[in-house]
């Protein structure tokens, strides 16, 4: 387990706050009735089980990289700066473009950063954002560089079984980004902690594909390109791991639940995040959920879910915000931050 910044109510921030927010949501829009026949469920039974109304899916000609490339863009025009300010762009995904180069790489050439800008990928699957947002916030700390772009994209489409009721139903595909820099005295990120479970890393995998099991004749035909998800397990790792773990982070920073203005998580799936913000004793209508209208977007989810807050106006500066990403590995990363009022700017984009 590693813990970042701890800060104490009251304390200064770190000096590195989020300036800008952008996302990247596909056009086509698959409600449930189109994802249910194969699955053998009905658009009842998804409402019921997850909440969730509609997803989203990149066109055929759509990678990660595309998506991400368009949530950067947003995020950068919010924040008022340009690629060339950026000294480090890293892209969390799961779903990348290709194994090789990473994802990072096509991203900053196709946002036009300097010669120079370090790229590189971070795979922590459903975590990987806040993951990414840590990793981002320390090199910057130790560095005179100013500006860092940090995206979570995933395109799940690509490697869901349709007839798999426990998957299938559940994924959208999207990017989120933010721009971080310099924090205003009080402002800013405060804390953060990742922690991994490898021993539970069986609850959610891709199989086939890697240096494991290269991909073959036999791997496809098996189907073991899939992703796999063990909903039962996750739901308890869920129940008795995170849970316990947000709620003993948020008062080693020096907080209780009632302080928290707003609770980002991992939108895995809504009744999950209605039990987790009732054990976590957090006031109602303090929990920001976009799974309705966008399904599970991977490592998009909480950065789609940020920006869709922040241009609604939901985001008050000063406010205090808990990110929780929770998923694959197993893994989950935490975040505290002081928001930092960002200027107005257009709305969500839509490839």
């Amino acid at each position: 387990m590693i813990t970042t910044g701890t800060a104490r109510s009251g304390r200064r921030s770190a000096g590195i706050a989020i300036l800008g927010t952008g996302s990247c949501l596909p056009s086509h829009v698959v409600g449930n009735d189109e994802v249910a026949a194969a699955a053998g469920v009905t658009d009842e039974w998804i409402r019921l089980k997850t909440g969730i109304r509609s997803r989203r899916r990149a066109k055929p000609d759509e990678a990660t990289s595309d998506l991400a490339i368009a949530a950067g863009r947003a995020a950068m025009e919010a924040a008022g700066i340009g690629a060339a300010d950026l000294s480090l762009i890293v892209v969390a995904t799961s779903t990348p473009d290709q194994p090789q180069p990473p994802t990072a790489s096509i991203v900053a050439d196709g946002l036009g950063a300097g010669h120079g800008t370090a790229a590189f990928d971070v795979n922590a699957v459903c975590s990987g954002f806040v993951f990414a947002l840590n990793a981002a916030q320390h090199v910057l700390a130790g560095s005179d560089s100013p500006y860092a772009l940090v995206i979570g994209a995933d395109v799940y489409s690509r490697i869901l079984d349709p007839a798999d009721r426990r998957t299938a139903i559940l994924f959208g595909d999207g990017a989120g980004a933010v721009v971080l820099g310099p924090a205003r005295p009080g402002r800013g990120l405060l804390a953060g902690r990742l922690a991994g479970f490898g021993a539970e890393r069986d609850l959610i995998e891709v199989p086939a594909g890697g240096s494991r099991l290269p991909a073959s004749a036999e791997t496809l035909a098996e189907g073991r390109h899939y992703f796999t998800m063990n909903g039962r397990g996750v739901r308890d790792f869920v129940n008795t791991t995170v849970a316990p773990a947000i709620t003993a982070f948020v008062e080693e920073a020096g907080f209780t639940a009632g302080a928290v203005d707003h609770f980002v998580p991992h939108q895995a799936n809504g009744r999950m995040l209605q039990d987790l913000s009732d054990t976590l004793g957090l006031p109602a209508g303090r929990t920001r959920v976009t799974y309705e209208d966008f399904g599970n977007t991977g490592a998009a989810s909480v950065p789609v879910t940020l920006d869709r807050a922040a241009r609604s106006g939901q985001l008050a500066d000063g406010d205090l915000l808990l990110l929780a990403g929770f998923g694959g590995g197993m893994a989950m990363g935490l975040s505290l931050l002081r928001w930092q009022r960002t200027q107005p700017s257009p709305s969500t984009t839509y490839a």
